[in-house]
């Protein structure tokens, strides 16, 4: 018998990855307020998100998630929010405690309020912690993968 608090992890790490890939490269905000010339093609949004993706994943495989974040905010600055943001959202998803960080009922994702975030929520848990790691690595391989078909 099903507990209806159980959540399938695969499926918020496949969601959210998905998010991140329609937000990058299939919906036309992030392309509004470009000049003409500095338009991307959705081929190049692609490629610029799995490179994001990429790197993300490797800082948090080899240091961790608080790293992951941190990567995340201070160098990547155009892909960086939409990953974040989304990563919030799958942590949210794994514990009612972790949603997202708001300010006037919007997103806050500050850097200093996400990492503060990360830091007072996530990582005082190891197993929560390993959870939150392992869940958050399937949803950048993901997110890679989506990046890639869309190549």
């Amino acid at each position: 018998m099903s507990n209806s608090t159980e959540r399938n992890l695969d499926r918020l790490a496949a969601e959210c990855a998905q998010a991140i890939i329609r937000r990058v490269v299939d919906e036309e905000e992030t392309q509004k307020n470009k000049r003409e010339n500095e338009k991307k093609s959705k081929q190049q949004l692609a490629t610029s998100i799995d490179n994001t993706i990429t790197k993300a994943l490797g800082v948090l495989q080899e240091n961790g998630v608080y790293a992951c974040f941190l990567y995340l905010l201070a160098r990547e600055k155009e892909n960086g929010s939409v990953v974040v943001d989304e990563m919030l959202s799958l942590l949210g998803g794994l514990f009612s405690e972790w949603k997202k960080p708001m300010r006037n009922g919007q997103s806050d994702l500050s850097s200093d309020v996400v990492l503060k975030h990360i830091t007072e929520k996530v990582t005082t848990d190891l197993e929560r912690l390993l959870l939150a790691k392992e869940t958050l690595e399937q949803m950048l391989i993901y997110a890679r993968y989506g990046a890639k078909a869309r190549e």
